[in-house]
């Protein structure tokens, strides 16, 4: 397949300086601090150990978290994982485009690996705006007269517009990593040659993200049936004209999803059964788990999707061909309320059908249950995945294409 981005295999990188924009950004324990999952760095070692090897100079540019966040932390540990990951050294740098870091790169021999503090440290970067306008940040104007080539292999953050993203693809030749260009074949290839039947199950707690999908994909004909669940399906629920209870029409208000009920009012109409709902919920009464019919739910909240809802569900997800799925069916992270969700996963993973699981919590759950080797595809970017099936353009990705223009 023509690529119209250029990726590794366009450059000769031998004996050149390239910077590669990764996403390793990871759950870490709340007390020490300690990476709890290292998989996006080993995600990531394929596109470090083949340049290494093709010997390229390699300065890494990656984030952790976010200001304001307890995991907001310098990159020190992600070094040390990613030397034990790759058996090569990795340097860190405390800074990113200090003098000091400057002349790191700069002494950088061939094979040799350089990890630049956590790029969400410098303010300018969590600004959305213009590759234009990221080209001429402080971040992009210093390191670009260090580097030879720029890879972005960050498929988690391609949706944002963010500097370290977009900014160096105006002026340096740019190319996708392995990562970035796997995601990218894989996903468009899955959405241009659909299977038929073919189930969208969409869950989690971005419900603004699941009926943009839904709209993409009933609308283009890729979906044959919505599955929802979550605060998804708490909200199609409601618009097909369920009493759900207060406190959890109250919680979608609180949450800013109110308008959401009317767009998915309008699906229903136009799609009719198409868009699935659960037919019954599990709610926590009396510290237990009561499963309760979806015509009679008591004013508790919602944590789950019911027992029949599972067996329903599942039964379309075994005779799908295609299955695309985003978000968990309910609190899976408490014993109580991880069936619908768990439960769900075992289906798309006995299932004989292309399957695809569209990243975050969803892809978490997947890893957690050692099902990730029976799913076609587990993709590292559940707000880049999403937003691909919903049809729009990825930030970054339009920047690497651009680029090779």
């Amino acid at each position: 397949m023509a690529k119209d981005f250029n990726t590794i295999d366009d450059f000769d990188v031998e004996n050149k300086t390239v910077l590669v924009r990764i996403d390793v950004n990871s759950p870490v324990d709340p007390g020490s601090g300690i990476i709890l999952d290292d998989t996006r760095l080993k995600l990531h070692a394929q596109t470090i150990k083949e340049l290494s090897n093709k010997g390229a100079k390699v300065v890494l540019l990656a984030h952790q978290s976010r200001p304001g966040k307890k995991d907001f932390s310098t990159l020190s540990q992600h070094a040390e994982a990613l030397s034990e990951i790759l058996n090569l050294r990795v340097k860190y740098m405390d800074s990113i485009f200090s003098n000091a870091a400057k002349e790191a790169i700069k002494d950088l021999k061939p094979h040799e690996i350089l990890l630049l503090e956590n790029v969400r440290f410098f303010s300018e970067e969590t600004l959305s705006r213009s590759p234009l306008e990221q080209s001429k940040t402080h971040l992009v104007s210093q390191l670009t007269p260090l580097i030879d080539y720029y890879v972005n292999d960050a498929f988690a953050a391609a949706h944002r517009s963010q500097a370290s993203l977009v900014g160096f693809t105006v002026n340096t030749p740019s190319a996708a990593g392995r990562v970035m260009e796997k995601e990218l074949t894989v996903i468009q290839d899955a959405l241009d040659n659909v299977e038929h039947p073919c189930v969208f199950l969409l869950g989690g707690m971005k419900p603004d993200d699941s009926i943009d999908v839904m709209e993409n994909v009933l609308s283009n004909g890729t979906a044959d049936s919505i599955l929802t669940t979550g605060i998804v399906g708490n909200i199609v629920l409601w618009a097909s004209g369920a009493d759900i209870g207060e406190v959890n029409r109250n919680f979608i208000a609180s949450r800013g999803y109110e308008d959401m009920v009317e767009k998915a009012k309008e699906l229903i109409d136009r799609f009719g059964d198409k868009v699935k709902y659960p037919i019954d919920v599990a709610c926590e009464i009396d510290g237990e788990r009561v499963d309760i019919d979806y015509t009679e739910i008591p004013n508790e909240a919602i944590f789950d999707i019911g027992v029949k809802t599972i067996s329903y569900y599942a039964k379309e997800i075994r005779e799908a061909k295609a299955i695309f799925a985003n978000g968990p069916a309910g609190v899976f992270e408490d014993p109580k309320f991880a069936m619908g969700t768990e439960d769900l996963i075992n289906a798309i993973a006995k299932s004989e059908g292309f399957s695809l699981i569209g990243g975050g919590h969803i892809a978490a759950a997947t890893a957690g249950l050692g099902l990730e080797d029976q799913m076609s595809h587990l993709s590292s970017g559940g707000g880049a995945c999403i937003s691909m099936l919903a049809g729009k353009k990825l930030a970054a990705v339009e920047a690497l294409k651009n680029s090779k223009d």
